[in-house]
């Protein structure tokens, strides 16, 4: 089985934790390649914005069940600051 790589945003590179868990829920994975680099990157931005892990652990499920529905960039952010 061939590994396929799991692309990242337009500015940040996917964080490990966040490739394991796209890496196991295939609905995810696939909006997750659908969307646009800049979407990635603000979803990616926002979740590494987060200070402590519980909320990084809250935002990653946030994003999983905001994918699977349709929504395709974080809500009622700003977006990110470093592109």
């Amino acid at each position: 089985m061939i590994k396929k790589e799991i692309s990242s945003g337009t500015v940040h590179k996917i964080p490990v934790d966040l490739q394991n868990i796209l890496a196991s829920k295939r609905a995810v994975l696939e909006v997750w390649e659908d969307i646009t680099p800049l979407a990635r990157n603000e979803w990616i931005c926002w979740i590494e914005s987060a200070k402590k892990q519980d909320t990084r652990d809250r935002r990653i499920r946030i994003m999983c069940e905001n994918l699977v529905v349709g929504k395709r960039r974080p809500c009622c952010w700003a977006g990110c600051s470093h592109r």
